[in-house]
């Protein structure tokens, strides 16, 4: 690599499952890559979503996050580009599984993925997508960030898991990372057909103030067929309302990264 960049690492993350958090990785980079920003998609996930989300065949999964986790391999080894121009992945594997129980026996086990990645250059942008859970794999990943990105879907248990998050956030700043802050949190799956999802946003909005985006991502069916096609929708239906809401998402990402670099 030729440029001389240090990332923002961005952890996208929430222990609840199906609130649309590899969607957001995947589409979200997709979108920052579009507009020119160099961007790594580090699959954190065992499920391995986010590979396959952007097109990587589990046979090309050889080299994957867990051999980078583990100090087997350096994360140039890993890193594959997608077919998308600015964007690059480095693929999660079933093995990675075996992390959680591994990487307690390892010296300083919470740094595991900081000292892997340390010395990253050449992306705008890293964004690391954890499992649902708040366990190594994504301590890890929170150690080795610059800030958390947390998707919360507009249903009536929004709230109720998030404290368990930002109770550990405020942790690892403590103890691991003092630079780490919530980056902002992206409501998804909002249906405007229903009322619930209008209290939950504005509930949202009232407990974290300024901390929401603007942007809110809506249930759209394109957005749900596109994994299985091994692409990000914006590439599958660049014209559908979850497409153009990631836009929007990315424009609104790049705008509070530069007013809080100024």
């Amino acid at each position: 690599m030729t440029q001389s960049i240090t990332p923002r690492i961005i952890a996208v993350a929430n222990q609840k499952g199906g609130v649309g958090k590899t969607t957001t990785t995947i589409n979200l980079a997709t979108a920052l890559a579009a507009v020119g920003k160099r961007t790594l998609v580090l699959d954190l996930d065992p499920q391995g979503n986010a590979s396959t989300g952007l097109g990587v065949d589990h046979d090309q999964r050889s080299r994957n996050a867990y051999h980078v986790l583990m100090g087997d391999i350096s994360l140039d080894a890993a890193v594959q580009d997608c077919k998308i121009p600015n964007l690059s992945i480095v693929p999660s594997g079933s093995d990675l599984a075996a992390a959680e129980i591994e990487i307690p026996e390892l010296d300083r086990p919470q740094f595991c993925l900081k000292e892997s990645i340390e010395g990253i250059s050449g992306y705008d942008f890293v964004l690391i997508d954890c499992p649902p859970a708040l366990g190594m794999l994504t301590i890890n990943a929170l150690v080795a960030s610059d800030a958390v990105m947390v998707p919360l879907q507009c249903e009536f248990f929004a709230l109720e898991g998030i404290s368990a998050l930002v109770k550990t956030i405020e942790r690892v700043r403590k103890n691991f990372n003092q630079k780490l802050e919530i980056q902002g949190i992206v409501l998804t799956m909002f249906d405007k057909r229903n009322n619930l999802s209008d209290m939950v946003a504005s509930d949202v909005r009232e407990f974290f103030g300024e901390k929401v985006y603007e942007t809110v991502i809506p249930r759209n069916v394109r957005v749900s067929e596109a994994p299985s096609h091994g692409k990000p929708v914006l590439l599958y239906d660049h014209n559908c309302a979850g497409s153009k809401a990631y836009l929007h998402l990315a424009s609104e990402v790049l705008k509070r990264e530069n007013r809080s670099a100024a």
